[in-house]
């Protein structure tokens, strides 16, 4: 039998209600609301390959009331938080790969990246034939490659992006500084979340680099290792556990319809000329979202409902929203258009007449 802390089941949540009797509870429905005042033996028997968990609860009403009104995380994501970097090295990083696949005649000004990136809502393949319909393809270029040699444009911007991004030359987004040294102030945890970046944890964790080692020392990250050593990533993603044929045939087949999903909202997307930044996420890549925001509140010490998610990404929406964390959207330049309705508030940036911490607090 395994044991686990009042606390880290508190982060969880596991639903809490006045009885001393065994509760059978699906593991994949673990949440608690607030602590009622009271003091008695609480029992959780999960039978079969489920834990089972025993903890002696006393507390006082009015120092939980204080502490829970009190009790307050902050979670932020990376891309389109703490770095808009699709705004700031997106065009760059095309002009690169022109250059690296020698297509010398192409090069993307300010004013021509913004054309494209409005007459195409953002879809990269869009803006590449409207490019090269209005200059003319590479006259070596046979009309059935086209689609190839689109692929190896974005495959060398994605690498050139990425490589910009490392080398530390693109700056955060104003004002993320001053908003991580209030909340640390003030005693408000502070978690970013870097495992499920579009890019990787490794580049992500380049971004934060760029607070400072004095910053990131009152900080936490959590990303990949973090996720699968919580608590939650043990309980819930099953590390070491195999799967049988079935379940990888239906794992690779959900993937396929992602897939496919994600094919035809941007082709729809396209044609209304609707937001760019579309949510077809599996329910794979949904329980990677999950799990690193349940981790990020476990890290915090503090529950997930209490936590506050500054996401600036409809995937890390719809991960929040799954778990009734509260969320606020950080606009950039992949969700300019994007609706959101579940967000709590949407924020142009950090500080002024935007997210500050006196204002996430009267929002909480």
């Amino acid at each position: 039998m395994e044991t686990a802390s009042c606390r880290i089941l508190h982060t969880l949540g596991i639903n809490n209600r006045r009885s001393s009797k065994y509760h059978q509870i699906p593991l994949n429905h673990l949440h608690f609301p607030p602590l009622l005042s009271y003091t008695c033996r609480k029992s959780f028997n999960f039978r079969g390959n489920s834990l089972q968990f025993k903890k002696r609860f006393t507390a006082s009403g009015s120092s939980l009331q204080q502490n829970s009104s009190q009790q307050l995380a902050v979670l932020l994501e990376v891309e389109g938080v703490l770095m808009d970097v699709y705004h700031l090295g997106n065009r760059q990083a095309f002009n690169v790969a022109f250059r690296k696949l020698g297509l010398d005649c192409a090069n993307w000004t300010e004013p021509i990246y913004l054309d494209l990136v409005r007459k195409s809502t953002g879809d990269e393949e869009m803006m590449l034939i409207l490019y090269f319909n209005r200059i003319g393809w590479p006259s070596s270029l046979p009309t059935s490659e086209k689609e190839t040699f689109m692929k190896s444009v974005l495959r060398e911007k994605k690498k050139a992006l990425d490589d910009l991004v490392l080398s530390k030359s693109l700056p955060l987004r104003p004002g993320v500084e001053d908003f991580i040294d209030d909340a640390c102030d003030e005693g408000i945890p502070v978690v970013i979340l870097t495992a499920y970046s579009r890019s990787s944890d490794k580049i992500a964790r380049s971004i934060v680099e760029k607070l400072g080692e004095h910053r990131i020392s009152k900080i936490k990250m959590v990303g990949n290792d973090e996720v699968e050593q919580s608590f939650y990533g043990q309980l819930v993603l099953g590390k070491g556990v195999s799967s049988s044929l079935d379940e990888q045939l239906a794992k690779e087949a959900r993937k396929a319809a992602s897939a496919e999903r994600q094919r035809i909202a941007e082709e729809v997307a396209s044609m209304l000329k609707l937001s760019v930044d579309i949510d077809t996420s599996s329910p794979e890549s949904l329980k990677k979202i999950v799990a690193a925001q349940r981790a990020g509140a476990e890290f915090a010490g503090v529950p997930v409902y209490n936590c506050v998610l500054i996401s600036g990404s409809q995937s890390g929406i719809a991960g929040a929203e799954h778990i009734g964390m509260p969320c606020i959207v950080l606009r950039s330049s992949l969700t300019s258009r994007a609706e959101f309705p579940s967000a709590r508030a949407i924020m142009d940036g950090f500080g002024g007449a935007d997210l500050t911490v006196s204002r996430l607090r009267n929002m909480s």
